[in-house]
């Protein structure tokens, strides 16, 4: 079982993006010295409770130089909003200055993105998102690029630098079943929703599962959670409360002021966004979130109890993702969730931490 952390980097009052930023980049010093193996920050703008992680692999690079050994990966580059052939190279770089860590994670992208962005229509987030799909592929594995489609075009381009990794480990992630088709028919790792119970995505895990099979590739699901852990159970709730309200909060604010119209969403594909769950979430209570299996607060022996179901009852299952920071957490609050996951969850689940080269 693999560990790792993932950062939305919400932005609250108390906190400057200059704050937020050296904190995110001591975190990650952090998690590498104590034996996580990936770091992953979403590529996300315009609505800074929600993110401002406008440029992950900026950030990356920056850690790299002190983090030696941790992974990093992007959860999700917005495939419709980019120049995939300049993507390539601005990847490509990411991965010579981190010698070789960087992982790519695409995606199509939250709805709320292309209303506000206004460089998109929404009905053109997935077949966009294909087209440069297959150009960032050939972009990253061969010299020189050729592609005539209905949105880019490129004639004998060539693309440079080259990566380290000759072969780049891809992820996406979602709610629709096409997300879960694709990843098993290419080999993809998939990212659950952090704020989905297991049994609300059963259905997609056997699409995923299937189509890996099919294709014959190895399952790849990374399970990500919002977590609290101390072992008195009155500090768990004092310490964290507030953060997970701000946190479901954050994910649901843009759906208040930037979502197309319900039918817009559901012929372009964004059928998730259409039924309202993310409105929902910032009206649940303390209770609410935590015995609905939305985020996980509890001793450690609670948590082992909690990944151990999910180990049990999820095929595939290759690494579990813990969000730390979250909320406007305080820094000596994720440094401490961090330091009780290394002392007292991954040795329950890990009999050895090893860097995966490709």
């Amino acid at each position: 079982m693999k560990f790792g952390l993932y950062s939305e980097m919400q932005l609250h009052p108390g906190k400057t993006d200059q704050q937020l930023y050296d904190e995110v980049l001591k975190q990650i010093i952090h998690a590498d010295q104590v034996g996580f193996d990936v770091y992953s920050l979403i590529d996300h703008h315009h609505f800074s409770r929600f993110s401002v992680s406008a440029n992950p692999l900026a950030v990356y690079t920056a850690a790299a130089q002190l983090a030696k050994n941790i992974r990093f990966r992007t959860a999700l580059h917005i495939l419709p909003q980019q120049n995939p052939l300049r993507l390539a190279g601005e990847i490509a770089v990411a991965d010579i200055l981190t010698q070789g860590r960087i992982e790519v994670g695409v995606g199509r992208g939250h709805a709320w993105v292309f209303p506000n962005n206004g460089i998109v229509p929404i009905e053109e987030a997935k077949p966009r998102f294909e087209e440069a799909l297959q150009i960032l592929e050939m972009a990253l594995t061969e010299e020189r690029v050729t592609y005539y489609g209905q949105y880019y075009t490129a004639e004998d381009v060539q693309i440079t630098p080259r990566p380290v990794q000759q072969k780049m480990q891809f992820t996406t992630g979602g709610t629709s079943n096409h997300t879960y088709q694709q990843a098993g028919e290419k080999g993809w790792g998939i990212f659950v929703p952090p704020l989905l119970p297991l049994e609300s995505l059963r259905e997609q895990f056997d699409i995923y599962l299937r189509a890996c099979d099919k294709a014959g590739n190895e399952p790849n699901i990374i399970w990500l959670h919002a977590v609290y852990m101390d072992e008195c159970e009155d500090n768990i709730r004092r310490e964290s409360e507030q953060h997970f309200h701000n946190f479901l909060a954050g994910n649901a604010s843009p759906a208040f002021t930037g979502l197309p119209d319900k039918e817009r969403m559901m012929n372009a594909g964004y059928q998730f966004y259409a039924k309202g769950i993310l409105q929902s979430l910032a009206d649940m209570s303390y209770e609410q979130i935590t015995t609905g299996d939305v985020v996980w607060a509890g001793t450690p022996e609670q948590i082992c109890e909690k990944i151990d179901y999910c180990v049990r009852n999820i095929e595939g299952l290759a690494e579990i993702d813990f969000l730390t920071n979250y909320g406007g957490m305080d820094h000596w609050k994720v440094i401490k969730q961090q330091e009780i996951i290394s002392k007292k969850i991954m040795p329950q689940f890990k009999t050895k931490s090893k860097v995966a080269t490709y």
